[in-house]
């Protein structure tokens, strides 16, 4: 979640994330073990897979960079940065939600940074911009970082699936948005782990304590599900 006036959440918005994130912390999630290698080099050209076997090692190789996410500590901070453009990115060590997804893409050579910005740019009604945010031009620093922002984008780049309540419809790589109560936003991805607890798939987000993967797939109204391979090839 990211929230602007300033950069600043609202006193309703962060006790709403007070109150969520210890909930889940404090419990006990028991996830299988993962045997996982160093992250893709996000030198990766940014080709989208065009065959299903090249799909799955896309999926493959960004579930592995966002579950690698989980070994940063990262403090939730949530204030406006102006960003470098493209490959921007906030101080290692800070973050919001929607940064681990946009990192763990990063790896596998996409940057949603300059992807939505170049979208929004030429899609400008497409976007709530102006009504939600009184905003008047495209702001590559933060765009890419808003939850809404990116639920209009994959689906209109990637594949708006389905919002089932059968786990076994979440596969990894898959990005699933919620709200949180009270229209706060809230974005992870599935992982290919599951609860040996209740066997549903893990999600890898930050909530307010750094990236964690945790059994929180049904903990609250999902928004949106989505699977995103990356941009077309640009034409010539």
């Amino acid at each position: 979640m990211l929230f602007r006036g300033g950069g600043a959440q609202t006193r309703s918005e962060r006790a709403k994330i007070q109150r969520v994130a210890p909930a889940f912390h404090g419990k006990k999630f028991l996830a299988l073990a993962l045997s996982l290698g160093t992250a893709v080099s996000a030198a990766l050209a940014q080709t989208r897979p065009s065959t299903p076997n090249e799909h799955q090692q896309f999926l493959d190789k960004l579930v592995k960079a966002a579950v690698e996410r989980t070994n940063h500590s990262v403090k939730y901070v949530s204030t406006y940065v102006h960003l470098d453009y493209p490959g921007g990115d906030v101080p290692a060590d800070t973050g919001v939600c929607s940064d681990e997804i946009i990192r763990a893409y990063r790896v596998v050579g996409v940057d949603l940074q300059k992807e939505v910005h170049e979208d929004i740019a030429k899609n400008w009604t497409d976007y709530a911009l102006n009504t939600k945010w009184h905003q008047t031009h495209p702001d590559s620093s933060i765009d890419h970082r808003q939850v809404p922002n990116l639920m209009v984008f994959f689906a209109r780049k990637g594949d708006s699936l389905p919002i089932s309540l059968l786990a076994k419809e979440y596969l990894p790589g898959d990005i699933v948005t919620w709200d949180l109560g009270g229209g706060v936003p809230h974005i992870g991805m599935v992982v290919n782990a599951k609860s040996s607890e209740s066997g549903r798939p893990l999600i890898v987000h930050n909530i307010g304590q750094g990236p964690k993967m945790e059994d929180v797939l049904f903990s609250w109204k999902i928004t949106g599900h989505y699977r995103y391979f990356g941009p077309l090839p640009r034409a010539h």
